[in-house]
């Protein structure tokens, strides 16, 4: 399993990328997965989808529907994909330190 030493600490990541451990999450460990995703600075629209999918994960242990993403932060789907043009399965869950999702997102 690949492996990233960021802050001091060695992150597992899957063979996507993915971080395996989300306590480890934080974020500046944000920001690098955007970095890796090809987005230099996160808005604040960004970190709205960031922080809703990443709490609705620490409080029901999977990622959101991306039906729940549109209605809970109030943006259109198209422009979710202006946000992480990877899509919110691959790009924002990566940014919020999510493992891989294995369901729609």
């Amino acid at each position: 399993m690949p492996t990233v030493d960021f802050e001091g600490k060695t992150m597992e990541l899957d063979e996507d990328g993915f971080l395996q451990n989300p306590e480890l999450w934080s974020e500046t460990v944000a920001q690098y997965f955007a970095d890796q995703e090809g987005l230099r600075k996160l808005t604040d629209e960004h970190w709205k989808v960031v922080n809703m999918i990443r709490n609705y994960y620490l409080q029901f242990g999977v990622a959101p529907m991306i039906r729940k993403v549109v209605k809970d932060t109030g943006f259109e789907l198209k422009y979710i994909y202006t946000l992480f043009p990877s899509g919110p399965a691959k790009g924002a869950c990566k940014i919020a330190g999510l493992p891989k999702p294995t369901g729609c997102v």
